[in-house]
């Protein structure tokens, strides 16, 4: 069985950026926060990670309340920010997921720095979320490895055996993508939709790197999907 563990963000879709505008809505409303600092980076990195960095860079204390607060508020703020933003289903993906879905030697999952709640919200948003099966989520890691290893074990979970890792695939879209899959010994499809050039994709190593997915025969094939 070939597993699919997909990254959200710059891989599935483009939300126009309604992640970023919810925790900065998030951070105005809960915090009282007039001038965001816009140093904190977000692509390929959790949204725990992200929740602390941004209270670091607006001096507000890194309490569990307050990245529950944060959190709770960027979940609240989300489904709305997600309608005014627009954002797309990037190339390919329909097709991609929903033959997937219906082979039954292919075990599709997410592998996501979106909490849980979050990878739900944007996933339904575009009526995404149904394709999916196991997989791990940024709801309390900071580092995108111990995410890689989590999707691993619900995989396993799944499958109620330990899975051949040469039949793994992750597809996302950053270097953070490419160095969690090494980590679970899996190997990577790198797509140049995000914000990640070719060339920068290429330098990680990835087996295969495409600038889209919408050649979906040239996708299975690489992958070894019928």
């Amino acid at each position: 069985m070939t597993i699919v563990l997909w990254d959200i963000d710059g891989t599935l879709i483009r939300s126009g950026g309604a992640g970023k505008i919810a925790m900065e809505s998030a951070l105005r409303s809960t915090f009282g926060i007039r001038e965001i600092n816009d140093s904190v980076p977000y692509s390929g990195r959790t949204d725990v990670a992200i929740v602390r960095d941004l209270l670091l860079a607006h001096d507000l204390p890194t309490t569990d309340e307050n990245r529950m607060l944060l959190r709770e508020a960027y979940l609240q703020e989300l489904p709305g920010c997600l309608k005014s933003a627009g954002g797309e289903i990037l190339p390919g993906i329909p097709s991609l997921v929903e033959n997937f879905h219906r082979n039954d030697n292919v075990l599709q999952g997410l592998l996501t720095g979106n909490v849980l709640r979050g990878a739900r919200t944007k996933l339904e948003h575009f009526a995404l979320w149904d394709f999916f099966g196991p997989g791990g989520f940024g709801d309390r890691q900071t580092d995108r490895n111990e995410v890689a290893r989590e999707a691993l074990e619900a995989v396993e979970s799944h499958l109620g055996r330990e899975a051949n890792r040469a039949k793994i695939w992750v597809i996302g879209d950053t270097p953070h993508d490419v160095t969690c899959a090494r980590a679970i010994g899996a190997n990577v499809l790198a797509v140049a939709t995000g914000w990640h050039p070719i060339a920068e994709l290429e330098a990680c190593r990835a087996d295969h790197v495409l600038h889209d997915l919408s050649d979906t025969e040239r996708v299975r094939t690489l992958l070894g999907i019928g």
